[in-house]
């Protein structure tokens, strides 16, 4: 058995940096491996993100489409088979749907669809159901309620 205080990294796994500009002797003096002068010498050198030397950038030459609604609302949805894993009876709420890990986190609320069968009697709070998934909890036996 390994001992906290017994541990150490395996033989060569810990490389020692590279000293720049140390001398001659180092390989890696006067310049330090930056060559003689150019852009990419000089401190703060170099060319910013995606430049690409003058030409038309990639991020330019692609055509842009749509647009990303800020104001869209983010809806968890589940599929009313998914409440099959529910006894006969439960109330099922919002947060007993996080707590099951059904869904993983409510934002802008939850959305009952009626893919698949339920074939238990429950009881669903959610803040949507769609018309087809009511009225399949109804024919169970359930309640469909708006939270």
């Amino acid at each position: 058995m390994v001992r906290l205080h017994e541990l150490k990294p395996a033989e060569g796994a810990k490389k020692a940096s590279t000293r720049k500009g140390r001398g001659i002797g180092s390989g890696l003096g006067k310049t330090s491996g930056r060559g003689h002068g150019g852009q990419n010498s000089r401190s703060g050198g170099g060319v910013r993100r995606g430049f690409e030397g003058g030409q038309m950038p990639l991020t330019r030459r692609l055509p842009k489409r749509g647009f990303t609604n800020i104001f869209a609302k983010e809806i968890a949805i589940v599929n009313l088979d998914q409440l099959n894993a529910f006894n006969e009876g439960t109330e099922v709420t919002p947060e007993l749907l996080v707590q099951e890990g059904i869904v993983n986190q409510v934002k802008d609320g939850i959305k009952i669809l009626a893919n698949g069968e339920l074939t238990k009697s429950l009881t669903v709070k959610a803040n949507f159901f769609s018309k087809a998934a009511a009225e399949k909890i109804e024919a169970a036996g359930g309640r469909a309620e708006v939270v």
